[in-house]
């Protein structure tokens, strides 16, 4: 991790200002990035734009990162963005001190930009990965940030409060622009994007509690929110393009999007949901949702049904308070490793389960042995699976269900039922 904007300052000109070619809208903040610029995205395609969304980080394939009118590039394509970049990196890091070079994140960013010329998007909806002051993305000038929640996250990088996060993500905010706020901002962080936006003379914008989502294909309260806040970012960029808003156009973008990793349901036996839930305030918003895709038929008990957990945690990541929000509507729980050198040991896991009282659990380092485990003790005691904790684990467990050519269920906001 390399903070500043100069590698992608010169990325850019190697590669002919590409980011200067067509309109932006960032999207900030803790939870919520992912689905609410996937939701813009939806909007602004559905009123007649050619769209590009902007991803971070994939579950599966790196291709997931960069999606044109929804869909993935081709992987020739996605191979070429990639090698483009690539020429440019090697010349950006020849400018540059020895110990200096263009990261990973840099080099996507630097990809899917240029892709998004060749692609001919209208606008492009992007997601930061990491702050906002010094996030690669933010080479950009948008037209609209959106700022989606602030919570305690990257304290070693962005600091140790809420304010000091909230300041560090609303450095990106562009002067005589809109901010587009959700509605999950604590008074901290409110007070700082008031300020910072009577700063730089941006008009603010909020959700509006009369607007109705319709059906909306993505389950969760959270998600409601979330196209709560979609809407009236997509609504200032339109309106500021002289676009005539179309109500049809927000049905037709709920109804259709989708979010893998987040409330997933697969449509199996014993359910099962996954969901890259990785703080408090993630997982709290989804327990608050998961009684909305497991329910009971009806006619039976309505009493808890038996919750196997799948657990895998980063090294830097609220453990504790994720255990606090999860432990409660566990009957037994898998604590696991994701694929990551930063991943908390499992043995960790237990540790902090015991500490607050549960001792129903399993360490099993391997992802996939754990989920199989759970998955079976469910089946068995006519419950459900739910694993969660990271979106490094919910890659991992959806490339090995695919790879093992595991049916899934089609994208959808159909219900599973507990036996």
């Amino acid at each position: 991790m390399r903070f500043g904007l100069e590698r992608m300052r010169r990325m850019m000109t190697a590669l002919g200002s590409p980011e200067r070619s067509f309109d932006t809208i960032q999207v900030l903040g803790t939870n919520g990035k992912s689905s609410t610029t996937r939701m813009i995205a939806a909007i602004l395609e559905a009123h007649g734009l050619r769209t590009a969304a902007y991803l971070s980080p994939h579950l599966v394939s790196y291709r997931e990162r960069l999606l044109v009118d929804g869909h993935e590039l081709e992987q020739e394509q996605f191979a070429v963005a990639i090698d483009r970049a690539t020429w440019a990196a090697s010349h950006v890091n020849h400018t540059l001190e020895e110990d200096d070079h263009v990261t990973q994140f840099e080099l996507l960013t630097a990809a899917a930009l240029w892709q998004m010329v060749r692609s001919e998007v209208d606008v492009a909806v992007v997601e930061a990965g990491l702050g906002g002051r010094y996030d690669a993305t933010s080479v950009i000038e948008p037209r609209v940030t959106v700022l989606t929640n602030v919570g305690l996250e990257h304290t070693r990088w962005l600091g140790p409060t809420v304010t000091d996060i909230a300041e560090e993500k609303l450095a990106a905010l562009r002067p005589n622009t809109t901010l587009a706020l959700g509605e999950d901002l604590v008074a901290s962080a409110m007070a700082v994007a008031e300020r910072v936006a009577g700063e730089r003379d941006a008009r603010i914008v909020r959700p509006r509690p009369a607007d109705a989502v319709g059906a909306l294909r993505a389950p969760g309260a959270f998600q409601r929110r979330n196209f709560a806040l979609a809407r009236v970012a997509a609504e200032s960029y339109l309106q500021g393009a002289g676009i005539p808003l179309r109500e049809q156009a927000f049905a037709q973008a709920a109804a259709a999007t989708y979010v893998a990793g987040r409330l997933q349901l697969l449509e199996d036996d014993p359910p099962t949901v996954l969901d890259g839930a990785h703080n408090p305030h993630a997982v709290r918003a989804l327990v608050a949702s998961l009684p909305e895709v497991l329910t009971r038929p009806a006619g039976r008990a309505s009493e808890q049904a038996p919750l196997a957990l799948v657990l895998g945690v980063l090294d830097d990541k609220d453990a504790a308070g994720m255990l606090a929000a999860l432990l409660p509507l566990s009957a037994r729980a898998w604590f696991t490793a994701p694929p990551s050198a930063r991943a908390l040991p499992p043995a960790a896991l237990a540790s902090l389960a015991r500490q607050l009282g549960f001792e129903q659990s399993v360490c099993e380092p391997k992802p996939a042995q754990a989920f199989a485990q759970a998955r079976n003790w469910a089946a068995e005691h006519g419950g459900a699976v739910l694993a969660t904790g990271s979106v490094y684990l919910v890659g991992e467990l959806l490339g090995q269900l695919r790879a093992a050519g595991e049916a899934l269920a089609p994208p959808g906001v159909r219900r599973s039922s507990i036996a």
